[in-house]
C-alpha cells in the first residue's frame, strides 16, 4: 500500500449519506383559533410567521429554521400522536416567553415544564413540543429548527418492519436503535432531521388526519411501489402525492398510519428560504441588524 495513502485521515463517509429523502418540510395540524395559535407558536415559542404565504386568518405557516408548522383553521383541532422536537438558541428566554404567553392561553391545554435539559411544552390543543438547546453533538450546527418528529406507536409494533418500509419502498436510510428510553425505529428525512417511532403502552387516539411533508430525490420510484400496493391516497399534482400507511413490506399489513405529503425536488417551494426572526429583539431594545434569527451556527 502506498505510504501516503495509509497515513491519510480516516473518515466515516457513510455519515454523509442522505438516502432518497432530503427534506422534512412541515408538520401540519389544524387549529380552531388563530389567536391562540399565535400566542403559543409566535409569542411563546418565539417562532416566526411566514410573511409571504398564508398571511390571512384561515391558515398560518410558522417558520422554524428550514422547516415549518402548517396550522390551517378548522373547528376540530388535530393532535400529533407523538412529539415534535424543536431547537431554539436560548432556553432561559424561552421560559420567559412561555410565562408571558400563559395569560393568553388560560382555559386551554397549554402547559410547559423544565425536564432535565429540555423544556416540554403542550400547545393549547394538546400537541406536545419538546424544546432543545443547540447541541453540536446531537444536532450539528442547528440553532433553530425541527430535528425530529417522534411518533408513538402501539406496543408490539415491528420496529424493524417500519425501518424496512423506509429503506425498500422510500429508498431512504433507516434502522432500529436504542437509547436510555429504549428501542426505536428511525428514518433520515434530511441532513438535519429524522422521524422516529417508539412503542407505548398508553392508549392512542384514533388518527385524526395530521400529516408530515417530505421531499424525495427519486420521486417516481417510491410512487410506483406505493401504487402497486394500493397505498397512494391522493394524486395531488405533478409535483406531489400522498400516502397514509406505513406497511410491512413482506405482507402489506399496515403498521402505523401517518399521512406523508410527498413532494419532488421540482416542487416550486422546495428549498424555499424562510425568514427567521430574533424573538428577543423588541422595539425597546432594537439594534439594527440583530432582528434576524440565525438558523445555524456559522
Amino acid at each position: 500500500m502506498n505510504d501516503s495513502i495509509s497515513t491519510m485521515p480516516q473518515f466515516d463517509r457513510t455519515a454523509e449519506d442522505l438516502g432518497n429523502i432530503v427534506e422534512l418540510g412541515h408538520v401540519n395540524v389544524t387549529v380552531p383559533d388563530q389567536t391562540k395559535a399565535t400566542a403559543f407558536y409566535i409569542m411563546g415559542l418565539g417562532l416566526t410567521r411566514d410573511p409571504y404565504l398564508m398571511a390571512g386568518i384561515e391558515n398560518m405557516w410558522v417558520n422554524v429554521g428550514r422547516g415549518q408548522f402548517h396550522l390551517p383553521s378548522r373547528s376540530t383541532p388535530q393532535v400529533v400522536r407523538g412529539t415534535t422536537a424543536l431547537v431554539v438558541p436560548d432556553q432561559e428566554a424561552l421560559l420567559k416567553r412561555l410565562h408571558y404567553a400563559a395569560r393568553y392561553l388560560e382555559g386551554t391545554k397549554f402547559s410547559f415544564r423544565e425536564a432535565g435539559d429540555v423544556v416540554e411544552t403542550t400547545c393549547p390543543w394538546g400537541n406536545r413540543i419538546r424544546m432543545h438547546a443547540p447541541d453540536p453533538k446531537k444536532f450539528g450546527p442547528m440553532r433553530v429548527g425541527m430535528p425530529y418528529v417522534e411518533f408513538d406507536i402501539p406496543a408490539g409494533t415491528d420496529l424493524a418492519a417500519i425501518a424496512k418500509f423506509y429503506v425498500e419502498i422510500m429508498g431512504g436510510i433507516a434502522g432500529v436503535s436504542s437509547d436510555e428510553r429504549g428501542p426505536y425505529a428511525w428514518a433520515r428525512t434530511s441532513a438535519e432531521s429524522v422521524v422516529t417511532y417508539r412503542e407505548t403502552d398508553k392508549p392512542l387516539p384514533e388518527y385524526d388526519g395530521h400529516h408530515i411533508q417530505i421531499t424525495l430525490v427519486d420521486f417516481s420510484g417510491p410512487h410506483k411501489k406505493l401504487l402497486e400496493r394500493g397505498l397512494i391516497s391522493e394524486e395531488s399534482d405533478q409535483h406531489q402525492y400522498r400516502f397514509l400507511d406505513i406497511v410491512d413490506v413482506d405482507t402489506n399489513k399496515p403498521l402505523f398510519r401517518i399521512e406523508h405529503e410527498t413532494r419532488s425536488m421540482r416542487h416550486p417551494m422546495f428549498n424555499r428560504v424562510f425568514v427567521n426572526r430574533n424573538p428577543d429583539m423588541t422595539n425597546r431594545n432594537f439594534v439594527p441588524g440583530y432582528e434576524v434569527g440565525l438558523w445555524a451556527l456559522s
